[in-house]
Order: structure tokens, then sequence, then C-alpha cells
């Protein structure tokens, strides 16, 4: 074991959040501590805090080793899941890493430690954000002969006292579906094999000391900034801290380095919270705020002609959509699926990113300028990412699929949406899609491009090897270069909805679709969770026809409408079908969204703890506390004829505070009994009711919503 004098201690702190990290002259580096803030710590601190910790002393199982390091692993006494495997000649590596050097500022720590006999280099960068997120990043560098690399797992340790898990899971249009467990004894994976994350992604892992809340009690979580298949982890042994951590799952001879070359692993970000999952996501949130590329234009309101026209598409019927859309109040229309060739149905044409002149004879110039002169801006729909074997490029270029040959097409009975994958990390077939996307995008002066990706990548081969790690880097350099060629343009990244919306593909896309479920009692679900890690802003929340097309269900208008206020609002949904009483509704919600966008897309998101299962209540605070517009909502009957007061976070406790409904969105139901200060209008309380007190509510009819706009007096 290294001396005192050899090991050093470094330290970092940020919004109420502090990393501690020991450096041992032997060893890789261990975290020594990571949650609340403790203030400022000088060099006798830290030295003391290390000397405090638990330590072996004969005849226990090991002599001294308690604390597993950043990358734990069998030769130092970690019995759990190693954090890297590492391979080489058929035989897994065990680095005897040492010390190479430490370089420490007020909100990062980069270590490199080094094995010199094995040609073996690690850096680990751990750096906190702002809002307190910490970030960790490991890059192995092989300086020796060849190197596969099986896994690179960050992980951090957390208290024992962690032992309740909350994760998620899902299908298509029911995404974001939390799962909540006791912490399982021994080594755990939870991993993904879609070759994307899939509508039953982990999406986030968090343990909590006693069931996780909304609004108090402590929080330890980890979300992976990845776009393909991924390793959730946690570690639960007898005689070890809990490890907490994730990574990107590797098949077997996916990632080869020759020597000088490197892999790093997608930043996995830790979060700390002791005000329950609120506090989690407002780290999210600021930090991702905080950004450079943070879309900083209010979010526009929208028309997706997807459920309006499928892939009907009659250049009359969407000029007059577009007109109607105009009316009421939209700001951004975006042509989907079904413009280009051959394209009446799911089963051919993608590929081919050129106008299908058959069906718009003057190509979408026309549609693009009475758009524009209506006062909007113009987007397409596009999945570059997959072809149909029904293309001409498939015909042209049966090699650019991402298959083995073998599975193309595919065996009788498996089908993929008929629909097949585009090689992205083949240069012919990455540029072949910048250039015909680039003209598409600047020769009708797209604003806006919906990225969609509608399939699992099963078997992906690129160059008889595995495919998903290189196709995703490919998918995400397409497009951010597609970006740097076109300032302005935005992304959605959609995938069958929101099977693809992680911090890595946020990297280079301005928003996400959260599900292609339009059922606003779905919704009211999907938006909660995954605003958990998504500020709203990010969150495209349309509102659909009356009947849910995935769904059957058929919910009222003003439901619909108030569930889409919870996010970047708009419509999917035929317009023209709409009655004059209907389309001045749509007008009035129009303009509430646009004067609420201000504190909705840039406050402080609260959810209430509420005990009736049928009952969701969810707001925005302004940043100063002067303002707050909550949704009060039930997807279901209410247990009770006389429901909970419903409470009201985050105001200042000491101001007074007006609110009203806003019935902009429509007029809600319910039964015979109304509180008085609805009869009135409104009520005036203090901060400090609304939080510990609550507002009385009706017996909401299920599917019914209240709209809530507070304001200080």
């Amino acid at each position: 074991m290294p001396t005192a004098e050899a090991t050093t201690t470094s330290s970092i702190s940020r919004d109420g959040v502090a990393v501690i990290v020991r450096h041992p002259a032997d060893g890789a580096p261990v975290v020594q501590y990571w949650g609340a803030g403790l203030g400022p710590l000088d060099a006798g601190d830290l030295a003391a805090l290390v000397d405090a910790d638990h330590r072996q002393t004969p005849p226990g199982t090991l002599d001294a080793a308690w604390r597993p390091s950043l990358v734990p692993a069998e030769p130092d006494g970690w019995p759990g899941r190693p954090g890297v495997q590492l391979v080489r000649d058929g035989v897994p590596l065990i680095p005897r890493w040492r010390r190479d050097s430490v370089t420490a500022g007020e909100h990062e720590i980069v270590s490199r430690i080094v094995d010199s006999a094995a040609g073996l280099r690690l850096t680990t960068r751990l750096h906190l954000e702002p809002g307190g997120l910490l970030g960790v990043r490991h890059t192995v560098t092989s300086d020796h002969s060849d190197l596969e690399v099986q896994w690179v797992e960050p992980t951090l340790p957390v208290p024992t006292r962690a032992d309740d898990v909350l994760t998620f899971s899902g299908r298509w249009t029911r995404e974001k579906a939390p799962r909540r467990t006791p912490l399982g004894r021994g080594s755990t994976a939870r991993q993904t094999r879609r070759g994307r994350p899939g509508h039953d992604q982990p999406w986030l892992l968090a343990l909590s000391d006693g069931p996780a809340r909304n609004r108090d009690g402590e929080i330890w979580a980890v979300h992976l900034a990845w776009s393909a298949d991924v390793t959730y982890r946690t570690d639960r042994l007898p005689d070890q801290p809990t490890l907490l951590g994730a990574g990107e799952l590797l098949r077997a001879g996916e990632i080869r380095l020759a020597p000088g070359d490197e892999y790093s692993s997608p930043t996995a970000w830790f979060a700390w919270s002791d005000a329950g999952l609120d506090g989690i996501g407002a780290r999210f949130h600021t930090y991702l705020r905080s950004r450079e590329r943070h879309p900083r234009a209010p979010r526009p309101l929208v028309l997706n002609t997807w459920e309006a026209v499928y892939f009907d598409h009659d250049p009359a019927t969407v000029a007059r959509l577009a007109e109607r859309a105009a009316e009421i109040g939209v700001e951004r229309f975006v042509l989907d699926d079904g413009w280009f060739p051959a394209r009446r149905d799911d089963t051919r044409g993608l590929g081919d990113w050129s106008v299908d002149r058959s069906v718009w004879p003057d190509g979408l110039e026309p549609l693009a300028g009475r758009v524009r002169e209506l006062g909007m801006q113009f987007g397409l729909w596009f999945e570059p990412e997959m072809v149909s074997l029904d293309s001409d490029l498939a015909r042209e270029h049966p090699d650019w699929l991402l298959h083995d040959p073998v599975q193309v097409p595919s065996p009788g009975g498996l089908s993929w949406r008929t629909q097949y994958v585009l090689d992205l990390a083949r240069p012919e077939a990455y540029a072949y899609l910048l250039e015909r996307m680039g003209a598409l995008v600047g020769g009708l002066g797209l604003a806006f491009v919906k990225w969609d990706h509608n399939r699992d990548l099963v078997d992906a081969r690129h160059d008889g090897r595995p495919g998903v790690h290189v196709q995703t880097v490919a998918a995400l350099r397409l497009m951010a270069e597609l970006k740097a060629r076109f300032p302005g343009l935005e992304i959605e990244s959609c995938s069958s909805g929101g099977a693809r919306c992680d911090l890595g593909v946020l990297e280079v896309a301005d928003r996400v679709w959260a599900s292609d479920s339009n059922d606003a009692v779905e919704r009211q679900d999907i938006q909660r969770w995954t605003e958990l890690l998504l500020p709203p802003e990010l969150i495209g929340a349309h509102a659909g026809p009356p009947t849910a097309h995935s769904s059957g269900r058929t919910v009222d208008l003003s439901f619909r409408l108030a569930t889409s206020l919870t996010g970047s609002a708009g419509f999917e949904w035929n317009v023209l079908e709409c009655d004059e009483a209907e389309v001045a509704r749509l007008r009035r919600f129009a303009g509430l969204y646009r004067e609420l966008r201000p504190l909705l897309h840039t406050g402080t998101v609260v959810h209430s703890d509420v005990r009736d299962p049928a009952l969701r209540v969810r707001g925005v605070v302004a940043e100063d506390r002067s303002a707050g517009v909550w949704t009060v909502a039930t997807v279901a009957s209410m247990e009770d004829a006389r429901p909970e007061p419903v409470r009201l976070p985050g105001l200042d406790p000491r101001r007074r505070y007006r609110v009203r409904v806003r019935d902009e969105v429509g007029t809600a139901k319910w039964g015979w009994v109304t509180p008085p200060w609805l009869t009135a209008g409104e009520v005036v309380l203090t901060g400090r009711v609304l939080e510990r007190v609550g507002l009385q509510i009706p017996a909401l009819w299920p599917q019914q919503a209240l709209v809530l706009h507070v304001t200080a007096v």
C-alpha cells in the first residue's frame, strides 16, 4: 500500500455538491465522497476525512481494501462487476495502475494513470457543471499491440442506506414507465440491445434513502449520455460501498484499438439531491439550460401534419391546412412522412430523398413559400438512418446496408417495419445523405427537421463486425454537420416517439418527440418522467385529435390542451375538421401559450406529492418566484368525493399570491360541490399556505384539468 505521503487528495464543489478524490501513487483514483456540499476544506480537513474512513484490521477478509477505485477490479479486492474490461490476444488484461498526473481546477479533476508494462493509459475527467451535475468520462489508450475494449463503465460510490431503486421501462406509446423496487444484492446489470436506447430504456437509474418522493429525501442517480446500447449497473455487496454506474454496451469485437488509438466512454451524468426527484430534475435542467447551444428563442407553437393527412398528400389540402394553422396562431408548420417517391405507405421509398413529383408536381417550394408568407417556419420529416429495400437507393447500393447480407431480406416471419438500416459509417452513404439533406434544407429554407428513427438495429454489421457504435457516432456527426452548414436549423430527435431522447443526442438535437402517443392521459405520465431529465422546452407535446390513434381513447379538448401546455406545445391533428367554436378555442390557447411560455420554459419545474393515484399536480415557478403555473389533472376517477387539497410548492413563503384558473384551454368538469374560491374566480394566499395547506379542489371528473395561474400581489 502507498504511504500517506504518496497519496494526494483533490476536491471540487459547485451548487451544493462536493466531490473528493484520493489519488494513490499505486492504483487508480478513489472517490472518497460524493454528495452534499461540505463547505471550505483545507488540506488538513481532506486528510482527516480520508483518515476517518472505515478500514479493516486483521483478521479481516482483506487487510485494508474497503473502498473501490474509479475503475474497480478484482486484483484490488473488488468482488463485484469490474469497472473496465480489456482483452489482448484473447486474454483479459489486469492493469497495474500507477498515478501519472492529476490536474484539479475549481470544478474539474483530470486524473491520468498508466500501466507502462501493458502499454495502457487511462484518463478520467470528473467535472461539476452548473446545477451541481457531475459528469464522469474514462478514456482508454493503447500504446502497445491491439486491444479489445469490452466495457468501460464510470461508477461512483453511494451510501448503503440508499436501498430503493427507481428505473424505467415501457413500450411504444407508453415510454418512461417508472419501476420501483428494493435494491437487489450482488452485482446487477440492466442492459439494452436495440441499437438505440429504446422505448423500454432504463432512462435513469436512481437509488434513494427510502422510496423516492418528489419533494424530499436523498437520491443518487445516473444517466448515460449515449444514443444506443447501454448498461446500467449497481453493486450492493456486504463488505464494500454500494456502486452506481453506467456505460456503453459493446458487442464482442466491436471496439479494437490499434497502437495509439483511444476509446472514450460516453459521459455518465451523476446527480445527487436531498430535495427528492425535483432536486434531481433541477440539476439536469440547470445544466442543460446553461449550455451555449440551448435554444434561446421562444419555442414556437407547432403543427405537424402526420395525424392530419398521414401518407395522403394533396398539395391543395396541405396548403389549406397551413392556412388554418396560421389562422389559429401556429408558428412552425412541419410536413411529415409521405413527400418522397413511392411513399404511399410505410413499405417503400426510404432512402430516396427527393420530392415525389407525381404528388407534388411543382415540388415543395410553393408550399414552403406559402408557409413563410403566412408568417410560419417550415419544417420537414426525414428518416435518414433507414432504407427500404423497395427504393432506388437500395437497388443501386445493396452493399450500403448495415446488415449481414444473409439477413437481407429478413427471414420469413421477422420484420422490423419492413425497413432496414443504412450504414452511415460507410463514407459514400454518409456523403449521399449529407448532400441530399443539405440540398433540401438549403433549397427549401428549412428551419426545422424532424429526424425519425423507427426500428431497432438488430445484428448491425459494419465491415463484418458489430456496427452499432460506429453507426451512432456517424448519425450524431451527420446531425452536427448539417447544423454547422445551416446555422439556425433545429433538429427534433424522434425515434418511434421517445426511443432516443438521451443527453447524447441532445448534444446536437434541439428537442425530442416524447412519444407517438397523443393520448393526453398517457402523455401526463410520459411527459412527467421525460422532464425528470429534460426541461419542458425540449419536449415536444402536441394536442392530438379527439380520439387518439394510438389508444382509441376519446378525451376532451380542454384536457388535451392543458397537457400540451406542459411542454413545447403544438398540434398533431387535422384542424380543418374543427368547427368555428373549436378554432376559436385553439386561438385562445395559442395566445395563452405565447403569454405563459417565458415562464413555462425558464422556470423551476415542481411536482406535488399526492396520495390519490388518479391525481397529477405539476407546476413551473418563475426564477424570482414572482409567479407560477400549475396543471392539476385527473387520469381516472378520484378516490374521494372530497379530494385532498393540492399543495403548490416552490413559492416564496412570505409573499402573497393571487390564484386564478386560466380557462382558455376550456372549462374543466367536476361534481356538484364547488369550493368557494372557484366560484369567486380567485383567491389570495401566502406562499407558505399554498405549499403547506394547499388549495381545496373539486372532485374533478376523469380526464379533466385545471390550469392555475399564480401571481404575486
